[in-house]
Formats: structure tokens, C-alpha cells, sequence
């Protein structure tokens, strides 16, 4: 069973830092112009969404009207409505805003009025062909935009305590279990192309209590795979797809053998990890030791063998997918932005059964590396790939490379990624903290007050990432409770104090219990009362990591860190030419901070340049100095190069 959860929405009050900032940002920029590219209405360099228009279709076609312009889009268009939706039900529990909720509830109302009688809900189908519905679980993704739309009924309601959205999506929860739990035995054997209603049926769960949404949760994960010819044949039974050709992958699905027999990740990096999350909450719900045990073979396949510096994943445009072992290049890396989302949900769920630092830190790479990289700075262009070298002139234009854009878009046709950026962002206190009867649990640094349901409140006071000292303050608890800190993998030195007696430290880190102070599982356990401070020190020194020597396109370079970020170079600040240089690990790295970032100023060289393709000659390298800033804030000042990983030599 779970040894802790994931806080309420509402437990968690920023205040002013970089967490905030990022959160604003999304309240007050990205969540108002993702309404307007929704509606049609932002900048004429904007991709068209329609989406909002095809639920007002789909109202009509019910009632009986025109269909207006039909359906424009992707078959899962419905999921971008759904994802703004729960962005700003988070936004609204962090910022309380009147006309933006009336703006919510006018959607919600537009969305109830595109649900059918039997509560099925999806505007493509509606609009275009009614008699095709659920025959195409392979590619038409209905049940994957069911998710989305009931995790945002979810958020919503938990936020503002509405229900029209929450009901809307019991009743289509309702009408896919009588599909396919209580329907044709040819159903009964199906599983979503798209992994996601398994985790949002995780949610309805919790939130409303229906253990119809447990049930079918724990069915679409049991059948999986089970059938691997389920698609086959499903595909034998119609004359029509949705995406002009289809072809069978099951590993692509996740579906090439049941869920509890699976050890490497494979296939769609989205779909696996979302899958995953779902998987391990299931677990800790049901005591399912088997699936447990599965969820951490693939954890440890994505996170030892699949996964870049960044926390970023799927490394191949080819199927947006995992490949194999230790194929990590940089320059073509496709580390999908809703990839590391979703690995961050998985981290979460599989923190709730096993208190392990390692889940928190992969929570913390992927953030604030790949996730915050996947937005600009102004909110309004995105990511979708976030590669780890980049070139213009062979990026986005050598076959190769086409995927890898040395600039964000505005908007794509495909746009999963900007309101998941959204959504997260504006939930980070769910994933920095969690709860059980006793303890209040520090997964990840953020400036706030946190008020648990066992009668805890912390305040947090820190400049973390760029600060790295600590401290949480008990303004309330109950007797015998506990404050539980973790110790990041990456701090190689770190002191913790209570009301400044020091407690825990470096010399002291694998020590079990000092003053009834525990150390376990990478958290320090440290019972308190209401006044106590407790301060974490953290190390605030640059370092070099190195690459497993397994990783080809890596061996012989290194690449620099401080605390949870990864730095990157670009030309911009190198003189528009990062590809001569090379670092000089023996050196000191430089710090510079200024009030919301750091530039690093690393030792090493410049290699001669040469017009020829190939010399005999030995290039001279010529003493440089290395200008870096952290990977997130790449791509921010227009097209130029920018590389993670160097060569590297030792003295000049």
C-alpha cells in the first residue's frame, strides 16, 4: 500500500521565487493566450486549433442544427481543450480570478452540450461519423481524450467544487465501462491505443468515489496485451481509418505481452510513460505486489539505460520512441516534451510506494531541465523536441535532423505539449510535496506554505534552483509528527539543522539515527513541534558529469551541472561557435548570478579552425574560456548553435 500522497491542489501557496514566477507566467500569459489559439483568435503566424469550434459542432449535430464547418484538426484535437482546462483549475487554486473562471464554466458548458444522450463524448466522431465510435481503438484515440477531459473534471472540481464537468465525465466514464466491461466479449478484450483514461480513471476514483472508475481502470490494465492480435483484428472488422494507413506495432503499444511481464520500456515514449503512471498508482491502490514489481523493472529501464542528461526521453523521431539501450545522440535526441511530463507523473506515483530519493530527482531533472526548456520565456512559443545539440543550417534542414528546430513554434497542429507545460507548471506543489497521518514529505524546493490534511503547515523560504540553503518553518502540528527532507543524489555535500543544531550531515550521511533523527531512503526524518526550523544546506558547487562509456555518440565528453540544472553553451556567448570547443576538467568552474538565472564560466579551449574538410595537421587549441547558461533558458535569443556535451582534456 502507498506510503504517502500526492497533496491537495489547494495545500500549497506559492510565495514570491522562482516556482511563483514560472507559475504567474502561466496564470497571467500562457493560460489567456492558449484561449485565444483555442478559439482562433491569436496572431495570423499562429497554427489554427478550432478546437472549441468543434465542440460547438458537435452541439449542434446533437441538436439536431448544421454542423457548421464540421471538424477541423486532429483526431484528439478535444484533448487541448481538456489540458487548458485543468491548467487553469490549477491556476485558479494558486490565483483566484472571477472572470477567468465564468471563462472556464462557459467551456464546460460548450463541452456538456457535445456529450450524447449515452454519454459519449468526442467531437470528431460526433461530427463526422457517429456509427464508427470505438471501432478504432488502434489510432482514434476517443479514450485517450476521455482522459484528459476527466482529469480536467478532476482539477476543476477539487479548485472551485463544481461538478458539471465532473459529472459530465462519470457520465462518459459510465458509458465506457458499459462498452467495454459490460459489453460484447469482442470488447471486453480491448485496450486503448493511447494510454491515458487508465491514470484519469486512477483520479476519478479518489475524487468522486465511484468504484466503477477503479474497476475499469484495473481492467484496461489487466487486458493489455493480453491479446496481441486484439488490433488485427479489430483493424479486419472495418474498411476505414482515421490516419490514411495503419500498420501494427504492438511494442509501439505497449502491448506485445501483458503489463506485468514487461522489463524494457518501449515503443511511444508518451504513451509508455503514461501507461506507467497509471500502473504504479494502481499498485498502491490495490496492494498489487506483481505490478509493482514491473513498474520498477521499466523505471529502471527508462532511468539507467533510456534517458538523457536533461530527464528528457524517447530518444528517436521515429515513433516518438525509446530504441534501444545507451542510444542517447544528442543532435537528433527527440525527448518530447509531454515525455518528461509524463515521466514525472510516473516518478510520482511509484514516490507514494516506495520512499526513494531517486524518484525526486528524476522529478527534478526532467523539470527543471526538459519540461521549463519546452516553454519560452515569454510563454507563448513552444517545444515539442527538446534536442541536446543543435546546428542551424543542418537542423531543420538535413533529413536527418528536420525534427530538431533551433526555434519554438507558436502553435502546432499537434499540440499536446504547450497546455501540458501549462498544467504542470501551474500543479507543481502536487509533485513538491506529499503526505501521510504523521509526515509532511519535501519532494522538491519550493518557495510556500504548505497546509496538510494531517494538520501540518511548513512554510518554505528559498532561491533554489540558484540558492541552495533550505528552510522550512512548523507554524502548526500535531503531536508526534514529522518533517521528512530529502537529500538530492547530486549534492555531494549537504548539512541539515534543527533550530540551528546541526543534525545530519556529509560526514554523517549514511548514519540511520542521530537524536532520533533517521536518514532513509534518501530523506532525513526528523520529528517537530509548531516553531521549529529546519535549514537544509545543499552543495552550491558546479560540477562535470560523465557519460557511460556504453553511450557511443558521448564516450570521451562531459557535460556541466549545478544542482538540478544542466548548462548549455551557445554561440551567442561564444563567439557563434560552440562545435570547437573543448572543456578543461581540471579547472574550476565560475559562477555569475544574477536575480533569476547563472552563467557559468568553464575552463577550456578552442580548436584552430581549418577551411579544409580533412588535415593531417594537428590543430592548435588555443586557451577559451566557456560561456554557459542553464538548458532551460536556451533558444531565447534568437537561432544560434547550442551544445550540452564536450570533449574534454586534462591540463593544457
Amino acid at each position: 500500500m502507498k506510503v504517502q500522497t500526492q497533496i491537495d491542489q489547494k495545500a500549497f501557496e506559492p510565495n514570491e521565487g522562482f516556482i511563483k514566477n514560472f507559475q504567474k507566467l502561466i496564470k497571467n500569459t500562457v493560460i489567456p493566450y492558449q484561449y485565444e489559439v483555442l478559439n482562433d483568435t491569436a496572431a495570423d503566424n499562429t497554427e489554427k486549433s478550432h478546437v472549441i469550434q468543434n465542440f460547438i459542432n458537435a452541439g449542434n449535430v446533437l441538436a439536431g442544427k448544421e454542423s457548421g464547418d464540421g471538424f477541423y484538426g486532429m483526431v484528439f484535437q478535444d484533448s487541448d481543450a481538456a489540458k487548458w482546462i485543468e491548467a487553469a483549475a490549477y491556476a485558479l487554486a494558486l490565483f483566484p480570478d472571477k472572470n477567468l473562471e465564468k471563462t472556464v464554466d462557459s467551456l464546460i458548458d460548450i463541452i456538456a452540450a457535445a456529450q450524447d444522450k449515452d454519454g459519449y463524448l468526442d467531437t470528431y466522431f460526433t461530427v463526422k461519423d457517429k456509427d464508427r465510435r470505438f471501432q478504432n481503438l488502434h489510432d482514434a484515440h476517443e479514450l485517450y481524450c476521455s482522459g484528459h477531459m476527466m482529469e480536467a473534471a478532476c482539477a476543476y472540481y477539487e479548485s472551485t467544487g463544481k461538478r458539471k464537468l465532473l459529472d459530465v465525465m462519470l457520465k462518459n466514464a459510465e458509458c465506457v465501462y458499459n462498452t467495454f466491461v459490460n459489453g460484447d466479449e469482442f470488447k471486453k478484450t480491448a485496450y486503448p491505443g493511447h494510454p491515458e483514461i487508465e491514470l484519469a480513471l486512477m483520479k476519478m476514483y479518489r475524487t468522486s468515489g465511484d468504484k466503477r472508475c477503479l474497476e475499469l481502470a484495473e481492467h484496461f490494465v489487466n487486458v493489455r496485451g493480453v491479446d496481441t492480435k486484439y488490433y488485427e483484428k479489430e483493424m479486419e472488422r472495418r474498411d476505414w481509418n482515421v490516419w490514411g494507413g495503419e500498420s501494427i506495432d504492438n511494442a509501439y503499444h505497449q502491448s506485445d505481452m501483458p503489463v506485468r511481464e514487461q522489463k524494457d520500456a518501449k515503443g511511444h515514449a508518451v504513451r509508455a510513460v503514461y501507461l506507467y503512471t497509471a500502473m504504479a498508482d494502481l499498485a498502491g491502490t490495490t496492494g498489487d505486489a506483481e505490478l509493482l514489481a514491473a513498474c520498477r523493472r521499466l523505471w529502471e529501464s527508462i532511468t539507467k539505460r533510456q534517458m538523457y542528461i536533461t530527464g528528457g526521453i524517447g530518444s528517436t523521431v521515429l515513433g516518438e520512441a525509446f530504441t534501444v539501450d545507451y542510444d542517447l545522440p544528442p543532435d537528433t535526441a527527440y525527448c518530447e516534451t509531454c515525455a518528461s511530463i509524463g515521466l514525472i507523473f510516473f516518478a510520482s506515483r511509484m514516490l507514494e510506494n516506495d520512499l526513494n530519493s531517486e524518484y525526486a530527482d528524476i522529478m527534478e531533472k526532467a523539470f527543471y531541465n526538459t519540461v521549463l526548456g519546452g516553454m519560452q520565456q515569454d510563454g507563448k512559443r513552444f517545444f515539442y523536441v527538446n534536442p541536446l545539440e543543435v546546428v542551424p543550417g543542418i537542423a531543420e534542414k538535413a533529413q536527418t535532423h528536420r525534427h530538431v528546430l533551433p526555434e519554438r513554434p507558436a502553435w502546432y497542429a499537434c499540440a499536446c505539449c504547450p497546455p501540458n507545460v501549462a498544467r504542470l507548471v501551474s500543479s507543481f506543489g502536487k509533485y513538491a510535496y506529499g503526505e501521510n497521518e504523521t509526515t509532511l514529505f519535501c519532494h522538491l524546493y519550493a518557495a510556500g506554505t504548505v497546509k496538510a490534511e494531517n494538520g501540518m503547515r511548513v512554510r518554505c523560504e528559498t532561491a533554489y534552483p540558484y540558492g541552495f540553503t533550505v528552510s522550512y518553518t512548523v507554524e502548526e502540528c500535531a503531536e508526534n509528527s514529522t518533517l521528512a527532507v530529502r537529500i538530492p543524489g547530486w549534492s555531494r555535500i549537504w548539512e541539515v539543522s534543527k533550530n540551528g543544531a546541526p543534525l545530519l550531515g556529509e560526514d554523517s550521511s549514511t548514519a540511520q539515527t542521530v537524536d532520533n533523527v533517521v536518514l532513509k531512503g534518501g530523506y532525513v526524518h526528523i520529528p517537530v513541534k509548531k516553531g521549529d526550523n529546519i535549514n537544509l544546506v545543499l552543495d552550491k558547487r558546479p560540477y562535470f558529469v560523465y557519460p557511460s562509456q556504453r553511450i557511443p555518440d558521448l564516450c570521451g565528453q562531459a557535460a556541466v551541472c549545478m544542482g538540478p540544472l544542466v548548462f548549455c553553451a551557445e554561440g551567442k556567448d561564444n563567439g557563434n561557435d560552440v562545435l570547437s570547443l573543448m572543456f578543461n576538467t581540471e579547472k574550476p568552474i565560475e559562477v555569475s548570478l544574477n536575480k533569476n538565472s547563472a552563467m557559468l564560466a568553464v575552463s577550456g579551449f578552442r580548436i584552430k579552425g581549418t577551411d579544409d574538410l580533412y588535415s593531417d595537421q594537428k590543430p592548435e587549441a588555443i586557451p577559451q574560456t566557456i560561456w554557459m547558461i542553464p538548458y532551460y533558458l536556451w533558444g531565447n535569443r534568437g537561432v544560434n548553435q547550442m551544445k550540452v556535451w564536450f570533449p574534454y582534456r586534462m591540463g593544457c
